[in-house]
């Protein structure tokens, strides 16, 4: 049986009820915590967790955005689930071997994610992020960045560049000019990188982000 709800649970069922039908995606930790102004978003998960264990939802791990209601009109059907392979981190120094995407069932981590999240793009796949180099574009150490696999990106776009003669794969904005490829942080700190146009290899852009928080 299920427990009687509080009235600040009842309010959070109700508000991401109401969020679905305004969005159709859920809401984050923090949106719930300002739509039913609950002092910190620790109190929110501390009352999702409950409403978890009683069965009223379901919260899909390292999702920022995984609530699924249960036992109402607002599950989600399996078709609004995408699997996305895991297929590394994306650290200065280290490779990022990305195998053929004829390979990507062989992963041995996936996760299944709201279809939102890679924007309908296929042949989307996850890395981990490793360092701090695009806080500014609120991508931290951590977050999975969901990418499209592409060789040719437009100006502007953040994508995961490798540079044989250093053996590095960093995550980077994008920009070519003058026959150099400009691989610009989102970090004060940091300079950019400039390098040749053919000592660039583009291994994917990104076309989402799930954030640790």
């Amino acid at each position: 049986m299920k427990r009687r709800l509080s009235p600040k649970q009842d309010r959070i069922l109700e508000f991401i009820g109401q969020f679905l039908d305004d969005h159709q995606f859920p809401p984050t930790i923090r949106d719930i915590q300002a739509g039913c102004e609950i002092s910190s978003t620790s109190v929110v998960d501390y009352n999702l967790r409950i409403l978890e264990r009683q069965g009223y939802m379901r919260r899909m791990a390292e999702v920022s955005r995984g609530i699924e209601l249960l036992d109402g009109a607002h599950s989600p059907s399996r078709r609004d689930i995408t699997r996305v392979p895991i297929i590394g981190n994306i650290a200065a120094g280290e490779p990022l071997p990305i195998p053929d995407s004829s390979r990507w069932h062989d992963a041995e981590e996936t996760v299944d994610l709201p279809s939102f999240l890679t924007k309908g793009k296929s042949g989307v796949f996850g890395v981990r992020v490793k360092g701090l180099s695009m806080i500014d574009a609120l991508v931290t150490d951590g977050d999975l960045v969901l990418l499209e696999d592409i060789d040719r990106p437009n100006n502007g776009d953040m994508v995961a560049a490798w540079l044989p003669e250093s053996g590095e794969v960093t995550l980077k904005h994008f920009h070519l000019e003058n026959g150099h490829v400009r691989l610009q942080p989102a970090n004060s700190t940091m300079k950019p990188i400039i390098v040749p146009a053919d000592k660039v290899v583009i291994k994917g852009r990104v076309v989402g982000v799930v954030r640790t928080l």
